[in-house]
């Protein structure tokens, strides 16, 4: 259905969705991009939350987008279904910008090649990685570390 509605075909009822087989390979390469093909026939509310998630993913790229918002994209995926979440957003396409939103700092350092750090919604400081790892107050505030002094 959101390639149907990419391609302005989601109001269209003159063709059924069967003959629409351009479309219905480029969902099943989707799917099996994200190594959902096996739960292709199932409701997305009967996958599990991991799975959903991958779905969401798949979506997302359906598309077509230049850039993807992931919001908090492990938040709630059980630690067993993590590493395919995680492996599937390494292999997002990279003429794809993605923009996390995550206060899992392992997560953001895995995979931003830019980070900007907020504070009550102001900009703490942005750089690489290694620049904001190194930042004094982003340890303070996001790691955990303590002022000594």
């Amino acid at each position: 259905m959101a390639i149907n509605e990419r391609e302005g075909l989601g109001g269209s009822f003159t063709r059924p969705v069967a003959r629409r087989t351009r479309e219905a390979a480029e969902a099943r390469g989707l799917l099996a991009a994200f190594h959902l093909e096996r739960e292709a026939d199932e409701l997305a509310g009967r996958l599990s939350y991991g799975k959903q998630r991958l779905l969401d993913l798949a979506l997302g790229l359906a598309a077509r987008p230049r850039i993807l918002l992931l919001d908090e994209p492990a938040a709630g995926v059980p630690l067993g279904e993590s590493k395919e979440l995680f492996d599937a957003i390494d292999r997002l396409p990279a003429e794809v910008a993605i923009l996390f939103i995550e206060h899992d700092m392992e997560l953001v350092f895995r995979f931003a090649a830019r980070i900007t750090v907020l504070v009550a919604g102001r900009v703490l400081t942005e750089g690489t990685p290694a620049e904001v790892a190194r930042d004094r107050r982003v340890r303070e505030v996001y790691l955990g570390e303590a002022q000594h002094g």
